[in-house]
């Protein structure tokens, strides 16, 4: 049985995760009524509001859909080990903004966990780790498929061991934070058709290819490469159902009509993990610190930046947003969710 098949969808389209809001319930839906995978980004979001959102997916969509969630250990979530980076305290201090930490950096992964025990969904992703093959079979006698992020083979072949269905092999061209968490995927970032071509050689799982992706041509190469689906993200973020605010929507333009840079870049400045995001004048300021060990982890340094990032959003600033794009980016067009479906498609 195919991938396509196991997990009842039409089109090789799966819409990539977005945390932070970009995944509205509308754009899911619009995704998988269309036949494709649509997929909820629902790392930073409370395990109550997690379960509102799957319902409010539901009630829109009786087509499979994909929750994600970051895998993050009960420390990491609820514990400030450094802080807030002399840098940036600055930053906040001569912008005059208030940027009281809250008790602690993320939301509990394991209570998010729960939220998918209690209120099964078809398709289960996870990124920023692994979860335990008990986990994995848990999920799977609720008839929930499960799906592991890597950016290294190593990755992949850890989430076959565990049992996953198939694995979500991200390049280093793709959008956003990269899902891996082997020091060799940090260190060595690889491009998306030799991270598929040397997770192929090692394992047989099945493989969605993201990265770059943008066109129907994109998704039959990567298809050809050895991946049975394609998962797209940055391509999704200037449609009408995208929940991204009208200033980072309008960069995203601007890259693609010119009046803006395309230059992309990864850089840990604003979360603490690497991502890849639009260049901007906060990663050209603080370009000197992304690389120091002194920089705070994720989800830390991510709370620490997020007045910066909600300030940069009230006042219409693009250059303190953290403008995620991959690095197809200059292709990204404003069009309606249904129209980017149905141009992938007659390329495919």
């Amino acid at each position: 049985m195919t991938l396509l098949e196991q997990l009842g969808i039409n089109h090789p389209i799966v819409q990539a995760p977005m945390a932070g809001g970009a995944t509205t319930p509308e754009l899911i839906a619009a995704v998988s009524n269309f036949g494709g995978l649509g997929s909820l980004g629902g790392g930073a979001t409370s395990p109550a509001a997690l379960n509102k959102q799957i319902d409010a997916i539901r009630a829109l969509t009786d087509n499979p859909f994909m929750i994600n969630l970051m895998v993050l250990s009960e420390h990491d979530a609820c514990t400030f080990d450094t802080s807030m980076p002399d840098w940036l305290n600055k930053y906040y201090q001569q912008q005059q903004i208030d940027a009281l930490l809250p008790d602690k950096p993320a939301h509990s992964f394991a209570e998010q966990l729960q939220v998918l025990y209690d209120n099964p969904v078809p398709v289960a992703s996870f990124t920023f780790g692994i979860i335990s093959a008990e986990q994995v079979q848990r999920l799977q006698q609720l008839g929930t498929r499960v799906i592991g992020t890597a950016n290294h083979p190593l990755e992949a072949k850890a989430w076959a061991a565990v049992g996953a269905d198939a694995v979500c092999v991200q390049g280093m061209e793709a959008g956003g934070h990269r899902g891996g968490w082997l020091s060799q995927s940090e260190s060595d970032p690889l491009g998306l058709l030799t991270l598929i071509s040397q997770t192929r050689a090692c394992t047989d799982i099945p493989l969605i290819a993201a990265g770059g992706i943008m066109s129907g041509q994109d998704i039959k190469a990567v298809q050809a490469a050895g991946t049975q689906l394609a998962q797209i993200g940055t391509a999704f973020l200037t449609t009408d159902k995208s929940g991204i605010n009208a200033t980072y929507k309008q960069a995203l333009l601007d890259a693609s009509q010119g009046t803006r840079s395309a230059e992309t870049r990864l850089t840990r400045l604003f979360s603490g993990k690497q991502a890849r995001g639009l260049v901007n004048d906060y990663l050209r300021d603080f370009a000197s610190f992304d690389k120091t060990e002194e920089l705070p982890p994720y989800p830390q340094l991510n709370a620490m930046t997020k007045f910066m990032r909600a300030n940069a959003a009230k006042n219409g600033d693009a250059e303190h947003l953290s403008l995620w794009a991959g690095q197809g980016v200059a292709l990204v067009k404003q069009e309606r969710t249904l129209e980017l479906l149905e141009r992938l498609v007659q390329g495919l």
